[in-house]
């Protein structure tokens, strides 16, 4: 978490100066206005999107499973002077420990990957969706997670459809620095066809109204991408998709 706080990946000293985290040309315009409406962030992390989602005039809860990154994200909402709660939690047993339904339930960028049980997240995602409220989810696009690039080539690495098994990961190496030694290196992760995510959300009883697929990050995945005017990256000439969007709601 040390290694979060102090990158340039999350800036936080660029946040507490005022910027967002929110990507306005897509989850800002896909979900639209939140003002006065109660939502859920689940996987929050340090917090950065759900404070910024209070800015917007949302009246925010938190999750994430890491004490450390909770009670950073209390802090950083007192010292921005914004109004949020934060929750240490399980995703899969949050049900048991928070209580209500919400008018919006959010999550993004980089989550499905630590997630075993899609169904069963999706079971939480509609437990917590108020009758026609919605769920809205940003990431990166599951085509990219088996792909390298060499030279002007691309090449896959690992297939699309997963087994019952993770993908173990042994480097050390974090996203946010990668300069940086993570201790203990291992971290597992699973890879999600986008179809998975599309069904376990609708036999959750979420009614899906988009599935958007974006060619832009909000990191370098790959070399020689550029990054245009509103901070997002890209290849030249739009390959494959690098994000996807979905937005579903509860039926009334």
């Amino acid at each position: 978490m040390g290694i979060h706080e102090k990158s340039a990946f999350y800036d936080l000293e660029g946040f507490k100066a005022g910027n967002s985290t929110l990507q306005r040309s897509i989850e800002r315009d896909e979900l639209r206005d939140v003002s006065g409406l109660t939502l859920l962030h689940l996987q929050c992390h340090i917090g950065l999107d759900t404070i910024s989602w209070a800015q917007l005039g949302a009246k925010v809860t938190g999750v994430d499973f890491s004490e450390r990154a909770v009670e950073l994200a209390r802090s950083l909402a007192l010292e921005v002077g914004v109004d949020a709660r934060f929750l240490c939690s399980d995703i899969y047993k949050l049900p048991d420990v928070l209580e209500g339904q919400f008018d919006v339930v959010f999550t993004s960028w980089g989550v499905l990957p630590w997630l075993p049980d899609i169904p069963s997240w999706a079971a939480v995602i509609a437990h917590f969706v108020r009758p026609g409220g919605t769920f809205y989810i940003i990431d990166g696009h599951p085509v990219i997670n088996g792909l390298d690039k060499a030279g002007d080539r691309f090449r896959s690495t690992a297939p699309y459809f997963q087994g019952p098994e993770p993908n173990r990961f042994d480097d050390g190496r974090t996203y946010a620095d990668a300069e940086a030694i993570v201790d203990p290196p291992t971290n597992y992760q699973w890879d999600h066809p986008l179809g998975d995510v599309v069904t376990a959300l609708a036999d959750a009883g979420l009614r899906i109204e988009f599935l958007h697929e974006h060619g832009a990050l909000p990191w370098p995945r790959f070399e020689s991408m550029t990054r245009g005017s509103g901070g997002q990256w890209r290849l030249d000439g739009d390959p494959f998709p690098l994000s996807f969007s979905i937005l579903a709601r509860r039926p009334s």
